[in-house]
């Protein structure tokens, strides 16, 4: 007995929420999968943030049409098809995925669709290279404690620095002033006696000068008695 339409219409409407919910979805064919695998699979994805759902082709044409982002997985939709729904760790999904695979050498996987693009085998397969949500987050938090590391190094450098540029300025500065009280006697010593100690002795050797102008006085008495001699 068929599905009714209303079964159907809920489970488009189901198709379309977990589509806008997901980063990547991969279609896998289950031939030969026993509802025990099936569960066992959708286990080891729960983990990973990823979930696992068997639909008709038909319904999941219906739920991507007019989607820009995952109307492409139409190009993968032959046979009998499961879509795993990746919603967070892409790479650890896949590796989920391909440990399944490898226990139970069932199932194929035909591809994926990823931000409007069909992915090819080998391009899912090489999304379970990229580092898990673990290791994102190990990556992260060392990196921030990398950042905060140099950053408390470096306030804590800002104070020996300053203090550092201080006392240099402050020896500078004291060793200019000492350089500058030392020269100012230098100057003004020399100065007073070259000033004073020549003006006196100029004054000394105009002195003697007086003397002379005496010495031609007694000069005149010699004339006199020689105008006398004549007349006698």
């Amino acid at each position: 007995m068929g599905k009714s339409l209303a079964v159907k219409n809920e489970i488009i409407a189901g198709l379309k929420q977990t589509l806008s919910e997901s980063q990547l979805v991969i279609a896998i064919d289950y031939t030969g999968l026993t509802v025990a695998e099936i569960t066992d699979l959708r286990r080891r994805l729960r983990p990973k943030g990823s979930t696992c759902q068997v639909a008709k082709n038909t319904l999941m044409r219906i739920a991507v049409e007019g989607n820009q982002t995952w109307q492409p997985i139409q190009e993968l939709l032959t046979g009998t098809s499961a879509f795993m729904f990746v919603q967070e760790d892409i790479g650890g999904a896949i590796k989920a995925y391909q440990e399944f695979q490898k226990a139970s050498k069932k199932s194929e996987l035909r591809g994926g669709v990823m931000e409007g693009r069909v992915l090819k085998e080998s391009d899912v397969k090489a999304l379970a290279d990229l580092p898990s949500k673990e290791q994102l987050m190990a990556q992260i938090a060392g990196a921030l404690n990398g950042v905060a590391t140099k950053l408390a190094v470096g306030i804590n450098q800002v104070p020996t620095s300053i203090a550092r540029g201080l006392k240099a300025y402050a020896e500078k500065d004291g060793g200019s002033v000492e350089v500058e009280a030392e020269a100012q006697p230098e100057a003004e010593a020399p100065a007073q006696p070259e000033a004073e100690a020549p003006a006196q002795p100029e004054a000394e050797a105009q002195a003697p000068a007086q003397p002379e102008a005496q010495a031609q006085a007694p000069a005149q008495p010699e004339a006199e008695p020689e105008t006398e001699s004549p007349s006698a």
